[in-house]
This record gives structure tokens, C-alpha cells and sequence, in this order.
């Protein structure tokens, strides 16, 4: 009737089909319990027929009372009554009620909600899904109900917090729920405690299994809510603004993942207080990180500040957060002087680039010497082009390996996260452009990885999600970095992103200040002063070009490049030509105002002092309101008069 996958372990298996000796039909879902050596562990596996519809019928779920409300809609207790020939039965669910989306996009929905309810089965991490209905024009979700969330335990603790131990547990069970999801191609999105339930057994269990990956490009009521694609306080930087600042990732996920966390051991919520508009100027554009409590273990202290690098490129994969939790929960803390201290401090500098370890090498790669990121500076190519002819058999995450390099005779031994690899050509971090064109996104991005069989991740401005293709389908781009001067192409009329202009209407020039993970250039223009505020812009790579003084023809054109350059430019240019009006204006005025007779009196009245007489006729002239006499002489060099 049901197959049980065959383990290498002895375990027993439980059936619970909802009511005492009954048994599951072909038309009914049931779940079963896992018990392997120790019979103090163990964990819930749902099952249920390999092709199940997920609609329910809305005339047998019947709404009840509403127990929360979330961004993108209410949360309701509700009874499912299924009723076949052989039994009739009523469920307790929890409904997510959903804001109203428009008819015309209900099909959308509905395809990609198919998709996930089918991944979803038989994840003992995640909520078990009933199914989705429609209830007064709104489609509801129904999922299993649970009594509480970690989110609700928090709220019964003292100062909001959890014991260690319970932290580092539920930490594990979460990240192995996200990493099975994240195995079926689904992202989360909405990572916080009061999605974190509680089953019967104090195992966490995630009530979320990406509801805002299933409206993406969806009209809803408030379209912030699109933009934003989860709760503010959880949010990773390129979740505000997916096709600009992003794409999302499985590394997006990483950030709530953390945030939750830090939640749960200090029990301050991150950014507490913080309207959505000021978190995004925080997060986004001041680039803030969230407070860390003191003396967390090492391993899970690393992992967790890695997740708020700003590039997502940097931070850890859910699986190597799992593998931080499974490693400490087993530690007694407790007596190794661990301090639950509340005393917040800034996040720790991350120990770790995850980036480096995310090719997972073997023997037979081809690989060259890791290039800086975003860097202009050229760096020594120890290893231009070479195989990896040996590796480490520990398998430790920075180990070593041998790496034979035409012309030398010897393999050279390296360090892992050294080199990266190379196929069809192609290495995570290239500068790519797109064969095909779209208007809708942009031709030139940035490889996130390339698979052995040639299948490429590209980030692309204009794509809420990674581009996936063949390597055939790219070619190299120039790359960028930060540092270099940049203007618009002169075929370029109407940019993508709004550009600031010069007198006459001309485009200006600016420099890279930062480089995205899509290839979004962030632009800022030292030629345009403003007072105390950066000027700066966003900038698609396909649509600009490197400046540089061997590009400049003629006088003028270097000119207006050094002007684009430093705002001080034309300030010094005036000053400059100020001073030397002020000369000519001087030496002018001596010679009409003052006759030659009675600077001879003078000379004579004073002994014959020349330079005294000179000085005297300077402060008489023009006086002390802006140059003293000394300074004056200095600039201009007057000698004395002539006597005769």
C-alpha cells in the first residue's frame, strides 16, 4: 500500500492515522514516527498517496476563529471534514488566509502552489499541507495545526529568551526543514519565531514553506508588499528590492535564519521599534548589522555573522549552518562557563568567507589562482591554469590539495579556498553577457556558478531570481570594478536608472563605489558637490563604460574630465583668476590715484626708506579688510617706486 524507504539503521515505525484502529486509505494522508537506536530519538514523517490533489472543497473547511494576522494575511483555526464511504472525519487545521489576488492571476498562483504542495510531502520539518481552498474570494492555505510556536514560548520566558541548549536544538531542527526545502528548489522568505511551531514532542517544525516565493509578480492590495517579500525585521538587503539589489538566493534565507536566531538568545527582536522605511535605510543603505548577545559558542558565533554579509555571495549555505548547530547542541555549556549575559554587542567581524567553499573541488577540476572581488588591483596568478591531480581524504573545509601546473615539474600545494574552478571556460565571479537580448533585463551580470555539465547561475539586473541557462548561452563581458570612473554609452538615451546631468543637459561622469551581486553598479559623483550628502545612483553595467584621460582627446575634454572628477576643480579655477584680477585691479588703481610727486615726498620725508613708503601706499590703498601687507607682497612682488 506504502513504501518506507530501507535505512541502514534498525528502526521501528509507527503509523498514526488519526483515530485509534483505523487505517490510512488511497485517499488519505497519515503520518509516521521514526524510531532509531535510541528510543529517546526520533522524528515525524508525513506521508500519503503519490498523486493527491491540493484543493479542498471550501464547503468542507469551515472557518472558525482567526488567531493572527501576518503581511500577507490572516491565520484562522479551522475543521476539515473529509468524508469517503469507509469513514467520516474532521481535522483541526490552521488556514493562512491570503490577501485577494486579482482573477486573472489566480492560475498563476495555482500552478506554482502545485508545484510546492508536491515537493512539500514527506517533510518531517515542515508543516504537513492539507491543501488550499477558497474561502469569501480569498484562497486559503490549510496546514496541520500546532498548539504553539517558538515565538509563543518566548513570550512566556522571562525577558523573552530561551535556554542555550533549546536555541542550539531548535536551530538544528529549523535548519535541516530550510535545507529540504531548499533541496527541492523552494525558498523560504519569511524565516521568524512565530513560524517556528512546536509539535508535541518540543521538535520545531517551520510554518512557512515560502509563501512569498509564490507571489512573486502578483497584484496584491498593497504593493509593498511585493517589494518587500517577507517581514522587515528579517529581511536580507536584496529581499527589498529583488530585481535591483538582489537576485534572491538560498543564501537570502540565511539572514532571517540568523535574525531568528539572535531573537531567540537575547530575546530582542532585531531593529525593534524600526519602522519598515527606517529598517530599509539601515539594512539597505547604511548596510547596519543586528546586535549579537555575548559568549555564544564559536562555531555557531562564526556561521552567524557570516550570514549578514551584504553580498550573499559571502555568507554560509544552510547546509553549513546545520552543520555548526549539529556540532554544538551536544556541548554542555552549562558547565563550561557559557554567560547568558543580555548585554548586546556589534556583530563580530566574520572569520569565514563562505564564497571560498562553495565549489565543492575534486580531483580532475581544472583551477586558477581566486581573483580579488571587485578589485582593479592585478594580483599574482601563482596558478594561471591548472588540474587538481590530489586532494586531502580528510575533507576538512580548507584543505589541501595538489594542483599540477603546465611547465612545472613538481604539483604545487595549495590551500583550497586559493584557487576556483574552472569550466567550459567560466569561473564563479566572471563578468558575463547574455547572447539573447531582453529589454526587460539587463545583457551583462555576474556568474554565481557554473555546474560541471555546464549549467550557469547568472545574476542579472531585472531578475527577482538567478538566471539559469547553458554556458553556451555567455560570453565574457568587460568587468568592473570599484574605483574606476564611469559614464553613459552615447547610444545610450534612456537609461535604465535615472543619471544625473551636467550644464548643457551632458551626462556626468561618476566612479564605482560598489558592486552588486547582479552586476548593479552603485555610482557616486565626486564632480557634484552638495553638502554633507553623498550624490550618488545605480547604474546598469551594460549601459555605461570606463572613462579614463587616455579617452579624453583635446584640452576641453580633459578639463571636463577632471572636473567630473573633483568639485574643487572650478572652485580653484575661479580663486585663481580672482587673485589675478585683484593684482591687475591694484597695479591699475596705484597708477591713476596716486601721482609720481607725492611718492617722492614721501621717500624723502621717511629718510629714504623705500620699502617702508611701499608698504605704507599698499595698506593705504586697499587696506587691512583682506590681506595683510607681508601677504600681499608675497603675492603680487611690488617693488618700490621709482623715484624721479
Amino acid at each position: 500500500m506504502y513504501s518506507v524507504p530501507v535505512v541502514e539503521k534498525p528502526m521501528v515505525i509507527f503509523l498514526i492515522a488519526g483515530m485509534a484502529g483505523s487505517q490510512p486509505t488511497d485517499t488519505e494522508s497519515f503520518e509516521y514516527m521514526l524510531l532509531e537506536k535510541d528510543p529517546d530519538h526520533y522524528r515525524t514523517v508525513f506521508s500519503g498517496p503519490s498523486q493527491i490533489s491540493p484543493w479542498i472543497d471550501p464547503a468542507v473547511l469551515n472557518l472558525k476563529h482567526r488567531i493572527g494576522r501576518g503581511p500577507f494575511g490572516d491565520v484562522w483555526i479551522a475543521t476539515h471534514h473529509q468524508r469517503t464511504e469507509d469513514y467520516d472525519r474532521y481535522h483541526e487545521v490552521a488556514v493562512k488566509m491570503l490577501h485577494p489576488v486579482r482573477d486573472d492571476q489566480l492560475q498563476v498562483f495555482s500552478a506554482r502552489f502545485d508545484e510546492v504542495f508536491g515537493k512539500c510531502q514527506g517533510l518531517g520539518n515542515v508543516c504537513f499541507l492539507h491543501g488550499i481552498s477558497t474561502q469569501n474570494g480569498r484562497l486559503c492555505i490549510a496546514m496541520k495545526f500546532y498548539e504553539g510556536s517558538i515565538g509563543d514560548k518566548m513570550a512566556r520566558l522571562k525577558g523573552g529568551r530561551l535556554p542555550l541548549s533549546d536555541v542550539l536544538r531548535y536551530g538544528a531542527d529549523l535548519a535541516r526543514g530550510v535545507l529540504d526545502l531548499h533541496s527541492r528548489g523552494i525558498f523560504v522568505l519569511n524565516l521568524k519565531p512565530c513560524n517556528f511551531l512546536l509539535d508535541d514532542h518540543d521538535h520545531a517544525v517551520l510554518g512557512d514553506f515560502g509563501i512569498p516565493s509564490l507571489l512573486f509578480g502578483l497584484s496584491l492590495p498593497n504593493p509593498e508588499l511585493i517589494q518587500r517579500l517577507g517581514t522587515p525585521n528579517y529581511m536580507a538587503p536584496e529581499q527589498w528590492q529583488p530585481n535591483i539589489r538582489g537576485p534572491i538566493s538560498y543564501e537570502t534565507d540565511s539572514w532571517g535564519f540568523a535574525c531568528s536566531i539572535l531573537e531567540m538568545f537575547s530575546g530582542v527582536q532585531p531593529w525593534r521599534g524600526k519602522s519598515p522605511d527606517e529598517i530599509y535605510q539601515l539594512v539597505v543603505l547604511k548596510k547596519e548589522k543586528p546586535i549579537f548577545p555575548y559568549n555564544l559558542p564559536a562555531e555557531v558565533e562564526n556561521v552567524l555573522s557570516s550570514c549578514f554579509e551584504y553580498d550573499f555571495r559571502d555568507r554560509p549555505l544552510m547546509s553549513d549552518i546545520l552543520q555548526a548547530f549539529e556540532s554544538a547542541k551536544d556541548v554542555d555549556y552549562d558547565n563550561n562557563g557559557w554567560d547568558s549575559s543580555e548585554n548586546p554587542r556589534a556583530v563580530v567581524p566574520s572569520h569565514t568567507n563562505w564564497s571560498h567553499f562553495k565549489d565543492k573541488l575534486q580531483v580532475g577540476d581544472k583551477v586558477r589562482s581566486r581573483k580579488v572581488k571587485n578589485s582593479c588591483t592585478p594580483e599574482t596568478m601563482e596558478i594561471p591554469d591548472g588540474t587538481i591531480v590530489g586532494m586531502e581524504e580528510d575533507g576538512e573545509r580548507d584543505s589541501y590539495i595538489l594542483v599540477r601546473v603546465h611547465g612545472i615539474h613538481d604539483p604545487l600545494k595549495v590551500h583550497s579556498s586559493t584557487v576556483e574552478r574552472v569550466t567550459y571556460g567560466f569561473a564563479a565571479g566572471d563578468w558575463v553577457r547574455l547572447r539573447e537580448e531582453d529589454k526587460k533585463r539587463s545583457q551583462v551580470g555576474i556568474l554565481h556558478s557554473i555546474d560541471r555539465n555546464g549549467t550557469v547561475y547568472v545574476g542579472l539586473i531585472g531578475m527577482d531570481t538567478l538566471w539559469k541557462g547553458e554556458y553556451s548561452d555567455l560570453q565574457m563581458a568587460e568587468a568592473y570594478c570599484v574605483g574606476q570612473f564611469v559614464r553613459l554609452r552615447t547610444n545610450t538615451s534612456s537609461p535604465r536608472f535615472e543619471w544625473p546631468r551636467k550644464r548643457g543637459g551632458v551626462f556626468a561622469t561618476g566612479r564605482i563605489s560598489q558592486i552588486l551581486s547582479n552586476g548593479c553598479l552603485v555610482v557616486t559623483f565626486p564632480g557634484k558637490f552638495s553638502l554633507g550628502e553623498v550624490c550618488s545612483c545605480l547604474a546598469d553595467p551594460s549601459e555605461v563604460e570606463v572613462v579614463s584621460f587616455d579617452k579624453c582627446d583635446g584640452v576641453v575634454k580633459k578639463y571636463e574630465h577632471l572636473e567630473d572628477f573633483h568639485w574643487v576643480v572650478r572652485p580653484l579655477f575661479i580663486a585663481i583668476g580672482f587673485f589675478t584680477a585683484m593684482k591687475l585691479g591694484i597695479f591699475v588703481g596705484k597708477s591713476i590715484t596716486r601721482p609720481r610727486s607725492r611718492k617722492v615726498a614721501s621717500v624723502s620725508d621717511q629718510g629714504g626708506d623705500p620699502q617702508k613708503v611701499q608698504q605704507q601706499e599698499v595698506h593705504s590703498s586697499v587696506g587691512t579688510a583682506w590681506l595683510p601687507p607681508p601677504v600681499a607682497n608675497m603675492l603680487f612682488r611690488d617693488g618700490p617706486a621709482p623715484s624721479g
